[in-house]
């Protein structure tokens, strides 16, 4: 895995799992779960693809503590800037 590390010093892995689209929830968390328990420690999500929940259990069943993991957000504003 390659990371990179941030101004205050914790390494980042620059590899995650992306679940845009994952409309399934139930699959969504297994596969959260199943990537975490294989390495991964970066996941990506949003507000917008109305599966954090399901993402939140996949991680809390992988069994990996919160504080090893990266989960990166996005925003949905709707509207304009």
């Amino acid at each position: 895995m390659i990371y990179k590390t941030l101004s205050n010093g914790v390494k980042m892995p620059m590899l995650g799992l992306g679940v845009y689209q994952m409309r399934d929830l139930q699959q969504c968390e297994d596969i959260v779960a199943t990537a975490i328990k294989h390495g991964y420690r970066l996941i990506d999500t949003a507000e917008v693809y109305f599966n954090e929940e399901a993402v939140g259990r996949g991680i809390k069943k992988s069994g990996v503590d919160r504080s090893e993991l990266f989960i990166t957000t996005k925003v949905w504003f709707g509207g304009d800037c």
